[in-house]
């Protein structure tokens, strides 16, 4: 059952939304610093960008260092800074209406929700592409798994309402399942650094180039650099639950430890991928290339391992984005910039209704692409380029 809240006993400070009054008095606060670390992870950590850079060849490593340095550490100042300074539910749409007023803080939310939520139907592709990986390994050895278009698209609905169902659980009991394939897909990560080290050691050569000439810059790789910054997107979404984190020094805690093992993690991907697998090679597929890398060095079996984690990942990390914005929805509505319905929680003190939303807003998006153009396979994929495109 729904719970409205609509009754604050305090007078409001000049410029202060009533959601930044309402907010704190319904949502338990729940998250530590690492709750906050592996949410970071999840939204900004995506496993297969790791090798999605691979055409780049050893450039890609240049590029990863000169996004850290441009990108995500002063990202991660600034986010620190504001969200210290307006510890409010909500993130960039709190930050933006303090600075630029209600209209531009309403559209700042919009414009990061809507790519946030767009995501929801892209990792719910990555698990088709994966559970296609793993049932062509061994013993299944399936060709051209999961083929038809209908199929993906009901496993992608399957991987959007599963997280709702978890998005409105109980905020604690969620939280922890996705710390613990939070562990898990860290291990994932370093069995992949794993697989190109132990290619190294057994006296396999490196299947690309990594001469000094390799790492150079130039206009045939520049896009790569648009790339590592996409990759690297979301550095302030952990805040969109502001008002929900225990202590204060779980915001800088987070900043740093999770742009830490976000760097690590690019970095371990990318080079494993790189020293077991061939770029220039027909069968090179940038999605699964970090799979493949596992598989040819260290075995079917170890991949198998890995991929089910990966799946794991993507599965809660649908999750993740799916509860950290629908706080956007939650907080809009509780300032009436949206239908007052989306400002409630239910019994588990969750915003059910932005939830549920959101689920329904992809699962009409994923029908469209799936299920009405199903049978053209171009339309389908161009429809799903074009949606993540703001």
């Amino acid at each position: 059952m729904a719970t409205t809240t609509s009754t604050v006993g305090a007078p409001a400070r000049p410029g202060e939304l009533l959601s930044e009054r309402i907010a704190p008095g319904i949502l338990p606060k729940v998250l530590g610093p690492f709750d906050m670390v592996a949410i970071f992870v999840a939204i900004v950590l995506f496993a297969v960008q790791g090798s999605v850079v691979q055409p780049a060849g050893a450039s890609a490593f240049v590029y990863w260092i000169l996004g850290f340095l441009t990108f995500l550490i002063p990202g991660a100042i600034v986010t620190g800074q504001l969200g210290l300074m307006f510890p409010g539910e909500g993130s960039i749409y709190v930050w933006t209406n303090k600075a630029l007023g209600s209209f531009w803080g309403f559209f700042a939310g919009f414009c990061a929700w809507w790519p946030g939520t767009l995501v929801m139907v892209a990792t719910g592709v990555l698990v088709v592409n994966l559970l296609q990986f793993l049932v062509s390994l061994p013993p299944f050895n399936v060709q051209n798994p999961l083929s038809a278009l209908w199929q993906q698209g009901v496993i992608i609905l399957a991987v959007i309402w599963f997280s709702s169902l978890l998005s409105i659980m109980r905020f604690r009991a969620t939280q922890n399942l996705v710390n613990g394939v939070f562990v898990i897909y860290g291990a994932a990560i370093l069995t992949v650094g794993l697989a190109g080290l132990a290619w190294l050691l057994g006296g396999h050569p490196a299947a690309n180039d990594f001469s000094r000439s390799a790492f150079g810059l130039n206009s045939n790789n520049a896009t790569f650099y648009g790339l590592v910054i996409l990759a690297l997107l979301g550095i302030e979404v952990p805040l969109n639950m502001g008002v929900e984190i225990k202590e204060r020094k779980a915001i800088t805690s987070y900043l740093l430890w999770g742009s830490i093992v976000v760097m690590v993690g690019y970095l371990v991907l990318t080079f494993g991928a790189m020293v077991v697998v061939k770029t220039n090679s027909p069968s090179f597929n940038s999605t699964t290339a970090i799979l493949s890398a596992v598989q040819t060095s260290l075995g079917a079996f170890v991949a198998g391992l890995v991929t089910l984690v990966m799946i794991a990942f993507f599965i809660f990390n649908t999750t993740v984005y799916n509860y950290s914005f629908a706080r956007l929805l939650f907080v809009s509505g509780l300032d009436r910039r949206l239908p007052g319905f989306m400002g409630r929680v239910n019994r588990n003190k969750v915003p059910q209704n932005a939830v549920l939303v959101q689920a329904v807003i992809t699962t009409i998006l994923t029908a469209i692409a799936y299920f009405v153009f199903g049978s053209n396979a171009n339309l389908s994929t161009g429809i799903y380029i074009a949606l993540p495109s703001p």
